[in-house]
């Protein structure tokens, strides 16, 4: 495809470098300082100027591209480059926006402002951290399927019970499949024989129950779903959604925010939070509301520094994990180093959801694991598939070492899937792929 990426920030920058190889990306940003700096690090074309501007827009060859991706810092800019690539092309758009307000009345409306399709960075970000919550030891978590279907990233302790275990050894559920082992950043694919070894991260695929079983297995220590005591700190759009989103799983979660007024209002519209007024670094406030006790401390300040305070002084005071929101990509692994459990940038958040419309093929969903070593793929599978109306087994003597089937799921049920298992026409399969082997082999599945 052709695409145009409007806004040369961290997510179009991180967009520009996941399309960069298999399509025909160009640039528009006003910084030409930044423009010329993807045009070298990547195989992209560069446009100075504005994205609003049908002049700029025809520059970048607007007529023959086939989506636009609007990815500003601004959500009023996103929807205006939206508009004017409407009334000039057939182009694809899409929008990304901060402010919820945008997407409820774009879900109202169908393609209001000109946008095929919207993503809200606070409101992913937020369903990201909450899907980690209530699975101990997870590191990140993808639905599939409707949500029949659960990916799962699991860090594996010094003192857990699958630590030096082999894959065949720790593989004690149904509907569950070991997919991958990442250790020192590269990736492996799981076999019976790998053994777990303690600091690695295990990619697991299968039901829901079976995930939560699994995690329950990884940290028997930690209180397993809604048992879990979470505190959020901060009431930014992204710590206001947290909260809502753990009550409508029957979670009550605790909320600190500094400012009175925002405090007041987010404890009219949470009902089944408990709001507090403080500094979420004043220690002895912490110590006299026992937060040293919660299972989880999300931190959702407006600073990756704060939200970095924020996160030491609650494994200090004794807190099974943090959670932090780190605005600043590159800064996820240095403070994951120095102590942040979890980093979840919203950034990369929102770049992984837009690089799904991107896909050859039928993907119906798309996770990315470390970032771009190996992703998982969601494939309804059709009479041309090379998957269709054989056994699992059969099929993947034609297909590369770097390819797992993690799950099926047919008429909504889950599936799991065996060396004899027939894969049918209508089933969606859930696919884990190394990178260097997903984009040339998803077209045939």
């Amino acid at each position: 495809m052709r695409v145009v990426i409007v806004g040369a920030g961290q997510v179009g920058s991180s967009i520009a470098a996941d399309l960069a190889d298999t399509h025909e990306v160009i640039v528009v940003d006003c910084d030409g300082e930044r423009v010329e700096e993807l045009n070298y690090s990547y195989d992209v074309l560069g446009v100075t100027g504005d994205g609003t501007s049908v002049s700029t827009l025809e520059e970048a060859g607007i007529e023959e591209t086939d989506m636009v991706i609007a990815s500003t810092d601004n959500d009023e800019t996103n929807i205006v480059v939206c508009s004017t690539v409407k009334a000039i092309s057939d182009a694809f758009t899409i929008a990304r926006v901060k402010n919820t307000e945008y997407l409820r009345t774009w879900e109202r409306s169908e393609r209001a402002f000109g946008v095929d399709f919207m993503v809200c960075t606070n409101l992913l970000a937020a369903k990201s951290i909450v899907r980690m919550i209530g699975l101990p030891a997870a590191r990140d978590v993808d639905p599939f399927a409707g949500g029949k279907v659960q990916m799962a990233e699991f860090e594996v302790d010094d003192d857990s019970p699958v630590a030096n275990q082999t894959v065949a050894e720790a593989d004690r559920f149904d509907s569950l499949t070991f997919v991958a082992i990442l250790r020192n950043g590269c990736v492996e694919i799981a076999r019976g024989e790998t053994v777990i070894k303690p600091g690695d991260r295990a990619v697991v695929i299968g039901s829901p129950t079976s995930v939560q079983e699994f995690a329950r297995s990884v940290a028997p220590e930690e209180s397993p779903g809604t048992a879990e005591e979470v505190v959020v700190v901060g009431g930014s759009e992204i710590g206001y959604h947290v909260a809502r989103l753990l009550e409508e799983r029957g979670f009550r979660p605790r909320l600190i925010e500094r400012d009175g007024e925002r405090a007041r209002d987010l404890a009219e519209r949470l009902p089944k939070s408990v709001v507090m007024e403080s500094d979420a670094t004043d220690i002895e406030f912490l110590e006299r509301e026992h937060v040293g006790d919660a299972d989880v401390v999300v931190s959702t300040l407006d600073s990756d520094e704060k939200n970095l305070l924020v996160s030491l002084l609650a494994s200090r005071m004794g807190v099974e994990r943090t959670i932090a929101i780190i605005d600043t990509a590159d800064y996820v692994d240095l403070f994951e180093t120095v102590g942040v459990d979890v980093g979840v940038s919203p950034r990369s958040v929102v770049a992984e959801e837009i690089s799904r419309f991107t896909r050859d093929g039928e993907a119906e969903n798309i996770a990315l694991i470390e970032s771009d070593k190996a992703e998982v793929l969601e494939i309804e599978v059709d009479s041309e598939s090379i998957l269709a109306g054989r056994p699992i087994r059969e099929s993947m003597q034609e297909l590369p070492d770097g390819l797992v089937i993690g799950a099926i799921t047919r008429d909504r049920e889950f599936v799991t899937p065996r060396g004899d298992t027939v894969v049918e026409v209508g089933d969606h399969v859930v696919v884990f792929g190394d990178i260097d082997v997903v984009d040339d082999i998803a077209p045939k599945l």
